[in-house]
């Protein structure tokens, strides 16, 4: 672990950049599964014969199910990139809350959301 009890301004700076983009993402991501799940911009099956309606019903239930299920995670990664956020406002950002110690940028890249270190993460299981 680093000994410093902080990420530098500058290192601050870039890691808001890495979380900017990926809530860029996962919020066009989650309108995407929201616009699914409320039949926003979709070809319904209107149109269709009875048999195939019936069928399609069925498959854009199952659908729907899913979208709404993905739709609840990507809400919940949108929501720990915004706590993030407010981490790297108040400087705390890359500090593990239970050892104190700096998360590495390996992880922070990888999992820019992350609050416990490796060790901390791997004793809690």
């Amino acid at each position: 672990m680093e000994t410093s009890k902080r990420y530098s301004d500058q290192e601050l700076s870039e890691f808001k950049e890495l979380i900017l983009k990926k809530l860029k993402i996962a919020t066009d991501d989650y309108e995407l599964l929201h616009n699914t799940i409320t039949h926003e911009n979709n070809n319904d099956t209107q149109d269709t014969s009875p048999t195939f309606k019936m069928l399609e019903e069925g498959a854009n239930t199952m659908s729907r199910e899913a979208a709404g299920q993905l739709a609840q995670r990507q809400l919940k990664f949108i929501q720990h990139l915004k706590a993030a956020l407010v981490r790297i406002e108040n400087k705390s950002y890359g500090v593990c809350r239970e050892t104190g110690n700096l998360i590495s940028k390996e992880r922070l890249k990888a999992v820019p959301h992350a609050t416990l270190c490796i060790t901390a993460k791997l004793n809690r299981k």
